[in-house]
């Protein structure tokens, strides 16, 4: 790992210095980058929340809900081993992933019918709309 940054000329850095110098290990780097990418679709009807996280299963996540807030999380730990007696070696390797979105829902949804699908990679979260609370939101107001 680099613990010290070189500056190059005129603060850009070059190829070479991206292809060699950078630590190709740097696990914290790698993880960063992780968090899933989440689109935010709004219809006449609800709100849906898609969250691009391929690799899990649905028994991975926690969808919570607290305070008009939605947050989905999930952690993930594996591990494998390879054993092999004729060659006398052991391999075994860990891995960990996790991450939190949280996103705050406006106070005319139902949150009693929000609903959630994991199919092809994407998280589906439908949060629909309270007609009646629009209703009644709408009002005119006097100029005086």
């Amino acid at each position: 790992m680099s613990l010290v940054k070189r500056n190059t000329r005129f603060g850009f850095p070059s190829l070479l210095d991206d292809l060699f110098l950078n630590d190709r290990l740097d696990v914290w780097g790698g993880q960063r980058a992780a968090l899933p990418a989440a689109n935010i679709k709004e219809t006449e009807d609800d709100f849906q929340v898609s969250l691009a996280a391929p690799g899990f299963k649905k028994e991975d996540f926690n969808i919570d809900l607290e305070d008009d807030v939605l947050t989905i999380s999930s952690t993930v730990a594996n591990t494998s081993e390879t054993k092999d007696e004729k060659e006398r070696y052991t391999r075994k390797e860990f891995s960990h992933s996790s991450f939190s979105r949280a996103f705050s829902l406006p106070e005319d949804v139902k949150q009693d019918e929000i609903s959630a699908a994991y199919t092809d990679g994407i998280l589906t979260i439908v949060v629909p709309k309270n007609k009646e609370a629009q209703l009644s939101q709408k009002r005119t107001i006097a100029i005086s």
